[in-house]
């Protein structure tokens, strides 16, 4: 038989009523309580949401939810959609022009990564890369862009939507 406990703690009557304002908080006259009793709790969350896909494996690469892309000597939008986007590939250089990835709405422009090669421009069987990996937010009327100066700077790499607008995972 389960045993019942008053508890009587004004940090737990805080975050309650922190939590559930619409419950009216504690009033004169209701305790809080416990029991000893063991209620199994079931999280049906995902599937109410409409997923039935762990979220790590909803970030999961596809042959159709990835877009490849391959900047070399232009400005190039690469994602000019609403939404969370995984951007991930290498940067090879082989000029002392700087070279970006950005964010803008067409008034405001934000970097995300500037590559610079120290030195002069040269020669070099195999020029120096740079892997990168990270996730950006897109409103209505902003787009990444890629900025490569010269021919001797590439870009290479993928675009995944992971979210859409709203934060609900995109399945691949």
């Amino acid at each position: 038989m389960a045993q019942e406990f008053v508890i009587k703690s004004p940090e737990i009557e805080d975050k309650i009523n922190q939590l559930l304002p619409s419950q009216g908080g504690f009033q004169a006259g209701v305790d809080f309580s416990a029991s000893t009793m063991v209620v199994p709790i079931i999280d049906l969350t995902e599937t109410a949401e409409g997923s039935n896909v762990r979220p790590d494996l909803q970030t999961a690469l596809s042959l159709n939810s990835i877009t490849s892309f391959l900047v070399q000597s232009a400005t190039t939008t690469i994602i000019n959609t609403t939404g969370y986007f995984r951007i991930f590939g290498y940067f090879a250089n082989n000029s002392s022009n700087s070279a970006t990835i950005r964010i803008t709405d067409g008034t405001t422009t934000k970097n995300i990564l500037d590559f610079t090669k120290s030195g002069g421009a040269g020669t070099v069987l195999n020029p120096p890369t740079e892997m990168y990996d990270f996730i950006v937010y897109l409103r209505a009327g902003e787009s990444v862009q890629i900025v490569s100066s010269d021919a001797n700077q590439i870009f290479s790499g993928n675009t995944r939507q992971i979210a859409d607008i709203n934060g609900n995972l995109v399945d691949p």
